[in-house]
């Protein structure tokens, strides 16, 4: 579900461009890749001995910018009702790549409901709590980079673990979890702190997974290969 209604009106349009912005992690990775590629440019035109066009390489390398730029998008979301009692929420934009029942033997030592989330480059990498409540732990741990997609991944990557219990007393493990390209995973979330719906959880760069982990027993709203938004999109709902 998107905030954003669909319409061919020019002013809704304006008003849906004003409510994205670009994240606070992607200023420095901007401004750097800006010269980067300006530099490149010229040299390239340079080596070409000006027989290329240099606006060949502004549209070149312009669009690799556009595609950064895209990347770091934060768009801003408010999830469509005020009761958020038992529901869990997308943590991410992506694609369900789980629906299973696994054996949790980090926290819980129980099985448990895992549904996982595989988050594209074209994807907004921003990260929202699944869930309300208080944040119980936070944890990273370094590890591989296999690619995002694959059951090891979840283990042997590096991510960052959030535990939060719901009002209700129910904890719910979040993921974040690094992919082949993803070298940095950034967690906002502080331990013993409130969490709430609509806040964000924390980012990671270039290509992810966000898994989370829930009671057996909770209904699933979702299913393989459906695409998510972060914050939007109910995946399940607790008993």
């Amino acid at each position: 579900m998107s905030i954003f209604k669909e319409t061919t009106s020019m002013g809704d349009r304006i008003k849906k461009i004003k409510k994205i912005r670009i994240h606070r992690e992607g200023t420095d990775t901007l401004i750097f890749s800006f010269f980067i590629l300006v530099a490149m440019s010229v040299i390239l035109w340079r080596a070409f001995d000006t027989k290329i066009p240099f606006w060949s390489f502004i549209i070149v390398f312009g669009t690799i910018y556009a595609i950064v730029i895209n990347f770091f998008r934060c768009p801003i979301r408010k999830f469509p009702s005020e009761d958020t009692d038992k529901i869990v929420v997308a943590p991410a934009d992506g694609k369900i790549v789980v629906v299973e029942e696994v054996d949790e033997n980090e926290y819980f030592h129980e099985r448990r409901l895992m549904i996982s989330i595989f988050m594209s480059l074209f994807n907004v990498h921003a990260n929202w709590f699944p869930v309300d409540g208080r944040v119980k732990m936070v944890k990273h741990t370094n590890g591989n980079y296999h690619k995002a997609w694959l059951p090891k991944a979840s283990e042997e990557n590096e991510h960052a673990d959030i535990l939060i219990e719901t009002p209700d007393g129910v904890d719910i493990l979040c993921r974040q979890i690094a992919g082949a390209v993803a070298r940095r995973i950034v967690t906002y979330a502080k331990e013993g702190e409130d969490c709430y719906i609509d806040e964000h959880l924390g980012f990671i760069k270039f290509g992810s997974r966000v898994d989370v982990y829930l009671p057996l027993g909770t209904e699933v709203c979702v299913k393989m290969g459906q695409s998510t938004t972060g914050d939007q999109t109910i995946i399940a709902k607790l008993k």
